[in-house]
């Protein structure tokens, strides 16, 4: 199974159960830049539910708790399943749209490409995260993304002169 396919099973199995989610970090990189990335864990990031309501549910797809509290793993998956911190942000905004794909296992629920940007780069941004950039021009290269928007976001977490070194490599890399 591909990721977003493993992705789109635990998701729409626990949104069967009444806990809804949405994928974020490298793995929606992963998709959005067609695996030129390959992240091997999948981020899911869902409002606070009962520590045994998660359990029972990833243990019903063969994933156990690790010794981390947020963390799971299942011996015939690639993937590590982790649950960062709610609420969904990209720096210090919101995020209240989100994609639906839908995949022959269910339904995923993920960050858009222009929310996917936005999180590498608040890596970039505020922790001078390079492979974070990296990952940014990957998945502006490959999909239609709002450069104003961009802009926008990027005046908000003050770093707008963090936003020209993207568009200056992001433009050298589309050439």
């Amino acid at each position: 199974m591909k990721l977003e396919e493993i992705a789109a099973l635990i998701c729409d199995h626990l949104s069967k159960r009444g806990m809804n989610c949405v994928l974020s970090g490298g793995a929606c990189v992963t998709i959005y830049s067609d695996n030129e990335y390959k992240s091997m864990d999948l981020d899911f990031v869902m409002p606070d539910y009962p520590r045994r309501e998660i359990d029972a549910a990833l243990d019903e797809l063969g994933f156990i708790r690790t010794a981390s509290i947020r963390h799971f793993e299942n011996k015939g998956c690639p993937f590590l399943v982790e649950f960062p911190p709610s609420p969904l942000t990209t720096g210090e905004e919101v995020i209240t749209k989100i994609r639906s794909m839908k995949t022959k296992y269910g339904t995923l629920k993920l960050l858009r490409p222009v929310d996917c940007i936005k999180d590498r780069l608040a890596a970039f941004y505020h922790w001078g995260d390079r492979q974070s950039l990296e990952q940014a021009i990957m998945v502006a290269k490959k999909n239609k993304v709002t450069m104003k928007e961009l802009e926008r976001w990027s005046a908000g977490e003050q770093s707008l002169d963090k936003y020209e070194i993207f568009k200056i490599l992001l433009k050298t890399r589309r050439s």
